[in-house]
C-alpha cells in the first residue's frame, strides 16, 4: 500500500513531538528544580514539589536523572556551564599572556556573576551549596571549576617565578577569586553600605579593572623579588 504524503509527514510531525518531549521535560525540570533547591537546599527540598512546579510527573525524575541527587547534580552543572561564557573561553587561550589571562578571567568571571540576566537562583543554588556541600560538588568542580583555576595558578606561578603549588601561588590565586566573589555574594551588604555603587556594566569593566591592577601589582613586585635572589 502507497502512503499519501499527507500521511508520512503526520507521522514525521507525531515521532518529532515525542523526540522532544523528553527534551521539554528534562528543561522544565531543571528550571523548576533549581528554584527549589536554591529556596530550600538540596536537603529540604522535595521531588514532590519540583515536579508540582515543573507540571510532571513524580517518576519523570528517576526517569530522566536516576534520583533526587542525580537531578541536584544536573542543575548545579547547569549553573556552573551558565558562567562558562565566550568571554571565559577566550581568557583560557593558551596563545594569551600570563597578565591577559588574568585579565580576562576577572572580566570574564565578574560579568558572568553579577549580570542581571542570569537568573538570581543560579547564585543562591551555588551558595547552598558551599555552606553545605553535598556529593555533587566533587563532580562540580572537576567539571566547571577546575580548568580555569589551574589555568589561573599557572599564570599567576609564570608572573611570580614560583612553582605553581607554591604557598604563594595559591594564596595568591585564593585572593584573586576572593575578590571577585566579594562582589558576588555580598551585593546585599554593599547595597547599604554603598547605595551609590551600581553593578551596571561599565562599573564591571572597572572593576574588573581594579582587581587586576590590584593584583597584578602584587604579583609583579614577588615575582620581581623572586628574580632577583
Amino acid at each position: 500500500m502507497v502512503r499519501s504524503p499527507s500521511t508520512s509527514t503526520s507521522r514525521s510531525r507525531r515521532s518529532s513531538a515525542k523526540g522532544k518531549a523528553p527534551e521539554l521535560t528534562r528543561d522544565k525540570l531543571i528550571e523548576a528544580a533549581g528554584h527549589v533547591f536554591a529556596e530550600r537546599g538540596y536537603r529540604a527540598a522535595t521531588v514532590r514539589e519540583i515536579c508540582r512546579r515543573a507540571g510532571a510527573n513524580i517518576a519523570s525524575v528517576n526517569y530522566t536523572f536516576g534520583d533526587k541527587m542525580g537531578l541536584y547534580t544536573e542543575v548545579l552543572r547547569e549553573s556552573v556551564r551558565a558562567a562558562q561564557t565566550p568571554a571565559m573561553k577566550a581568557a583560557l587561550d593558551l596563545r594569551l599572556s600570563p597578565q591577559d589571562t588574568i585579565r580576562g578571567v576577572i572580566r570574564a568571571r565578574l560579568t558572568s556573576l553579577c549580570q542581571e540576566s542570569r537568573p538570581e537562583w543560579h547564585i543562591r543554588l551555588v551558595m547552598h551549596e558551599f555552606s553545605h556541600p553535598t556529593p555533587a560538588m566533587t563532580r562540580v568542580v572537576e567539571e566547571g571549576m577546575r580548568p580555569i583555576y589551574e589555568r589561573v595558578r599557572r599564570a599567576v606561578s609564570k608572573i611570580v617565578g614560583l612553582p605553581a603549588d607554591h604557598e604563594t601561588t595559591r594564596l595568591s590565586v585564593n585572593s584573586i577569586i576572593g575578590q571577585i566573589l566579594f562582589y558576588t555574594f555580598s551585593r546585599p551588604v554593599l547595597s547599604r553600605l554603598q547605595p551609590e555603587l551600581q553593578l551596571t556594566p561599565d562599573q564591571l569593566d572597572r572593576i574588573a579593572d581594579h582587581i587586576a591592577d590590584f593584583s597584578l601589582t602584587y604579583l609583579r613586585k614577588v615575582g620581581h623579588g623572586n628574580h632577583h635572589e
